[in-house]
């Protein structure tokens, strides 16, 4: 028994660092699950009525309305479909997290016993986003049904869609917990979903093509993360592999990882 448990010591010990953080990130990232599990059909509805929204009043209404030509699809409706998801993903996955943070720094004050867990700040940043993520992906499956319901296409689950969809959640849960450590009231969440998160879900390529605007302006919509999801996605869904914009994982990538440096180091120094 003695023998066994030093060999279990010293493999634990010996384990390399970056399974250290993946391991310790998936404990962070369980006691999230944990409360999230619990509200399962709240989370996935929270994101769900926007889409739905958009999709009636722009896709069925105005696009059939005004007779818009997309760019790609055969209608407005398929056209705006792909950038309905990313919009869901993005708005679930910052919002949830952030605020999801916030309760336990300023409200339940339980925040401080996440701070004192034994584990390197990157991983508590990873398992924060990794909640962030699962909530986005549950939010945005839904609408993906739907978006599937609409169109009989099943390209809306080939594996380069699910991959930036997967970044896409990344890349905003990331910065949920970024901003979820750093404002001090709900206030403040609510001025950064105004002034951030409601600008971008109308100028990150959800409604419209970016290539259609003038130099000045398509150069800040492209400063937007979103809109390399949402031509990402619609490329993936319309377009052959040919025409795909492969330059858009990349983008997003850098963008998780240096969320991710940030938030690591933000953990290390934060005090609450």
């Amino acid at each position: 028994m003695a023998s066994q448990s030093s060999l279990q010591l010293s493999q634990v010990f010996n384990a390399s660092p970056v399974r250290r953080i993946l391991t310790d990130s998936l404990t962070v990232f369980w006691g999230d699950w944990l409360d999230l599990r619990v509200r399962l059909p709240q989370v996935i509805a929270s994101g769900l009525v926007s889409p739905l929204i958009y999709i009636l009043g722009f896709g069925l209404g105005l696009g059939s309305a005004m007779k818009v030509e997309p760019p790609v699809g055969d209608s407005y409706l398929q056209f705006i479909l792909p950038g309905m998801i990313a919009l869901s993903s993005m708005t679930i996955s910052f919002g949830g997290t952030t605020f999801s943070i916030c309760g336990e720094r300023l409200y339940s004050k339980t925040f401080e016993e996440v701070l004192l867990l034994p584990v390197h700040p990157l991983s508590l940043f990873l398992g924060k986003m990794l909640a962030g993520v699962v909530r986005g992906l549950m939010t945005s499956g839904a609408v993906l049904v739907v978006a599937i319901l609409f169109t009989q296409n099943l390209n809306f689950v080939n594996p380069l869609f699910l991959l930036l969809l997967v970044l896409n959640c990344a890349v905003f849960s990331g910065l949920g917990v970024i901003a979820g450590l750093n404002v001090r009231s709900l206030e403040g969440v609510g001025l950064l979903n105004n002034f951030l998160i409601v600008p971008m879900s109308f100028l990150g390529a959800t409604f419209f093509d970016p290539n259609a605007l003038p130099f000045m302006l398509k150069a800040i919509v492209y400063l937007l993360p979103l809109t390399y999801t949402s031509i990402g996605l619609r490329s993936a869904v319309y377009l052959p592999l040919s025409h795909f914009p492969w330059y858009s994982i990349p983008v997003l990538l850098i963008i998780a990882i240096v969320l991710s440096a940030i938030g690591a180091y933000q953990f290390a120094h934060q005090q609450d």
